[in-house]
């Protein structure tokens, strides 16, 4: 965060979040949620996270796996964006294990 950043609040969106903790990295899988910044510190509350350590490499490979054949025979509208949103999930921890491999 820059020094004295203005407050602000805003969405996190599915994705990988990197932290710097005692000199090291940590690469989390965020679900999505909120992020608070205000005097020189961020917040953040998330629906689901992981640590890239902690995910299963054969479970989440396995899991993309689905998500893909899901998306591809997903009917309707409804359908298609439930397994759009699972793909990017899936898709979000498999990063988070080549993260830091």
């Amino acid at each position: 965060i820059i020094p004295n950043h203005a407050p602000i609040a805003t969405a996190v969106d599915i994705g990988i979040l990197r932290i710097c903790l005692n000199d090291q990295w940590l690469t989390m899988a965020l679900m999505g949620g909120f992020a608070r910044i205000g005097n020189n510190e961020i917040t953040i509350l998330v629906n689901d996270a992981e640590k890239g350590s902690d995910i299963d490499p054969q479970e989440a490979q396995q899991a993309l796996e689905i998500a893909e054949a899901n998306l591809r025979k997903a009917k309707g509208k409804r359908q298609t964006i439930e397994a759009n949103l699972a793909l990017r999930r899936a898709r979000t921890r498999v990063e988070a294990i080549n993260a830091i491999s």
